[in-house]
């Protein structure tokens, strides 16, 4: 019988975890037989290479062996793919065609990722498990294969099934022997052993000086969780390979090569300076809207409790920040508002700001009394462009005509600035 040494030398396997002489005995073992497997593992941790020693050492090793990625092909034509097709059968069928169960007849096939097959195709797919018989798409006659299915997933199979979103019968008929491929995070003493021939490797292949992994290195390498498994090992190892031109590597230098969460969650992002200035305007239409309607609120409280009231110290006290914001729009060059209030109760002086008293009788403490029923709501325009405009007329004017200070104010680029005055014709 062949042993773990014998089988990792011809399949280029390296490691000597637990775990991993665990799958290559079921794998050793189930080889000879005729019946179904299920190799299960994360991505990258070597499912295909199993598949392979199972091929190799069965009685079908002389026969076609074939590696089928379902979740590479369309839905439309994946029954085509595996089962063939007669010409004519749909659009573009100019021809017959073998499927791969066809053409595997006497060997074995490989179907990676099987979680990701259509509903459809599973019903045919058991009964070519079941019974060896398939039809071809478009087709009526039943055809015969003596193919050995070698099945992989890196999905929780019996999770997928309680979704139903994969047949039960599928995953007990594949499932007769479940092979578990370990994760590289579950066999943390293979992690250095790998890494040392992945660069060995890559240093003879490339032709660079040989590379030296000091102890912390190693540490790091250990330590890390490494989600890609060993295909993102080996690729770290060739960068390093190839990159690096300091040879002796600690923990600082080979942190630059394995990513971190913080580094995952900060890729670089292109950023597109039109799109910028898209959102700016949109941000900036928001602002005036709702600056807009912040206004106006205020205003109405204000002359409602002008009409109610009158004139009187506690109005201007209540309504202070509103009547100071006048003063601001209507005179910029005011350096000190409240400088502009008249003696009597504070208020604005009447050359400055003028508010009159609607004609309405008095109330018995000389205050005017209000009728809702007699005010007269006068619609302001709703137009988004008059509004932009008078936003950048109004910040211009702000800023005595400097446009970078303008733009900064409105929170748009000056580039942006510059289009929306010629847009507008504010020149």
């Amino acid at each position: 019988m062949v042993d773990h040494q014998d089988l990792k030398s011809r399949f280029g396997i390296i490691g000597n975890s637990p775990l991993l002489n665990r799958a290559l005995d079921i794998a050793r073992q189930v080889a000879p037989t005729d019946i179904s497997v299920l190799i299960q593992g994360e991505s990258g941790s070597g499912k295909e290479v199993f598949s392979h020693i199972i091929h190799q050492l069965s009685s079908r090793k002389h026969g076609p062996f074939i590696a089928v990625n379902c979740g590479a092909i369309p839905e439309g034509t994946i029954d085509s793919e595996l089962f063939g097709h007669e010409k004519g059968s749909f659009t573009g069928a100019t021809e017959a065609r073998k499927g791969y169960f066809e053409v595997v007849d006497g060997g074995t096939i490989f179907l990676d990722e099987v979680g990701e097959l259509p509903l459809g195709t599973q019903a045919r797919l058991l009964r070519v498990l079941e019974s060896g018989e398939y039809i071809r798409v478009g087709s009526s006659k039943v055809q015969k294969t003596n193919v050995r299915v070698v099945a992989a997933t890196n999905v929780d199979m019996y999770t997928a099934v309680q979704k139903s979103k994969f047949r039960e019968d599928l995953y007990y008929r594949l499932n007769t022997v479940p092979l578990k491929i370990p994760a590289l995070r579950e066999r943390p003493e293979d992690i250095y052993l790998l890494f040392r021939k992945f660069v060995v490797d890559f240093v003879d292949k490339y032709r660079t000086p040989s590379i030296q992994l000091l102890p912390d290195a190693q540490d790091l390498l250990v330590s890390y969780n490494w989600p890609g498994n060993v295909r993102q090992l080996k690729n770290i190892a060739e960068q390093v390979a190839v990159l690096e031109k300091e040879r002796n590597i600690n923990a600082a230098i080979l942190s630059n090569y394995i990513p971190t969460d913080a580094k995952q969650s900060n890729l670089p992002v292109f950023v597109n300076e039109q799109n910028k200035d898209d959102f700016s305007e949109r941000d900036l239409l928001y602002k005036v809207l709702f600056d807009m309607k912040r206004d106006m609120v205020d205003l109405k409280k204000l002359v409602v409790e002008l009409i109610q009231n009158g004139i009187n110290p506690r109005t201007y006290e209540e309504n202070s920040p509103v009547i100071n914001q006048l003063y601001k729009d209507i005179d910029t060059n005011s350096s000190n508002v409240a400088a502009r209030m008249s003696d009597e109760y504070g208020l604005p002086s009447p050359a400055t700001l003028t508010i009159h008293n609607p004609n309405r009788p008095k109330t018995a403490n000389g205050e005017y009394r209000y009728n809702a029923q007699d005010v007269e709501e006068v619609e302001e325009s709703l137009s988004l462009v008059d509004k932009e405009s008078d936003l950048i007329k109004r910040a211009l004017k702000k800023h005595k005509g400097k446009r970078k200070a303008a733009a900064q104010e409105l929170g748009i680029s000056e580039r942006t600035l510059y289009r929306k005055i010629k847009d507008l014709n504010l020149d």
